[in-house]
């Protein structure tokens, strides 16, 4: 079988195929034929070396694929179960800890841009009924970052209102969950070919950031006195305006440091005057997860895929994420 490998010191052209032997799944495993990948930024940070890993190190931390073999002891997966990864290997529920973090699937422990591997029953959930394997492959990372952010930690109600920055993976699926609950929905993007397509899957106002530097204030009023939810993906280059876009009592997930925005400044002043709640977030639990996937049965959302490349096309692929062009998810399937 193949796998895509990361070789150091890292970097696209460092991206290598090999040919391994085919695995057989030990007991409380299950064996998984892998189907899709989906890009998120922190397989690209692993990729490129932002991120260092093992030498060999097999990158992406979203795969969907179908079970093909089953270990001893494992009762609740049969063969031909059609499932999708969990970003956190051990992280089953409850809140987060070290122990249920520290195995991270394309970092700290292999990922699935590889046409099979053995992983623990437990570490796997249903596909949403109806998804292809490209489709379920968008999930585990950027939806159930997006799912965690609204609903668990912002719980989100009918009438509150959202900020969703940029078109990537995260903040369209943000959209789409805050839309079904029965939210406004206010975005950022520097693109008007952008800021049409945010309009039509229901944004009710999309401002471009590029234009309009100080685009915390203008969410504010377009608002009507801030937002509920913002969901941050840029860290320091962003939560200035995340926090002057945000209502009295109104809540923050940062998720991201796009746009170079690992440091920055904040007003702190605003920050607790506003008795804003902010919390920083890195996806989720399989309950978190599972509750996703209910909720998607529910409602038929699908997630928006720009752009389909092959499993020997992975550098490709994130030199056209690199590129910034996509609105939505970039995938990889095989």
């Amino acid at each position: 079988m193949k796998s895509v490998t990361v070789q150091k010191p890292g970097g696209l052209d460092n991206l290598a195929i090999v040919e391994k032997e085919a695995p057989k799944p030990k007991a409380g495993e299950i064996l998984v034929q892998w189907h899709a990948t989906s890009l998120n930024f922190h397989d690209y940070l692993v990729a490129v070396g932002g991120i260092p890993v093992s030498n060999g190190r097999i990158p992406m931390s979203d795969g969907a694929g179908e079970i093909i073999g089953v270990g001893e002891g494992v009762y609740n997966w049969k063969v031909g179960d059609k499932v999708m990864s969990l970003f956190f290997q051990n992280w089953m529920d409850g809140r987060p800890t070290l122990h249920k973090m520290v195995l991270v699937n394309g970092e700290t422990i292999d990922g699935f841009i590889t046409e099979q591997s053995c992983v623990p029953a437990t570490s796997v959930t249903k596909m949403p009924k109806g998804y292809t394997y490209a489709e379920a492959a968008t999930l585990p990372c950027a939806a159930a970052t997006a799912w965690r952010g609204l609903m668990v930690e912002g719980n989100l109600q009918a009438g509150d209102s959202v900020l969703v920055q940029g078109t990537g993976g995260m903040s369209i699926a943000a959209l789409q969950f805050a839309k079904a609950a029965g939210a406004r929905v206010f975005a950022t993007t520097s693109s008007p070919e952008k800021a049409e397509r945010l309009k039509a899957m229901g944004a009710e106002a999309v401002v471009n950031y590029k234009e309009d530097p100080k685009w915390g204030k203008t969410i504010l009023g377009l608002s009507g006195g801030g937002v509920d939810h913002v969901l941050d993906v840029g860290g320091g280059s962003t939560m200035k305006q995340s926090i002057e876009a945000a209502k009295i009592d109104g809540h923050i997930s940062s998720i991201g440091i796009l746009g170079n925005g690992r440091k920055g400044e904040i007003t702190f002043p605003k920050l607790f005057f506003k008795h804003i709640r902010l919390i920083g977030i890195a996806v989720g639990s399989k309950a978190m997860q599972e509750n996703m996937v209910k909720a998607i049965n529910i409602n038929g959302i699908k997630p928006i895929i720009d752009k389909s490349f092959a499993f020997d096309q992975l550098a490709d692929a994130f030199r056209y994420q690199e590129s910034g062009q996509h609105f939505g998810k970039i995938v990889l399937e095989w």
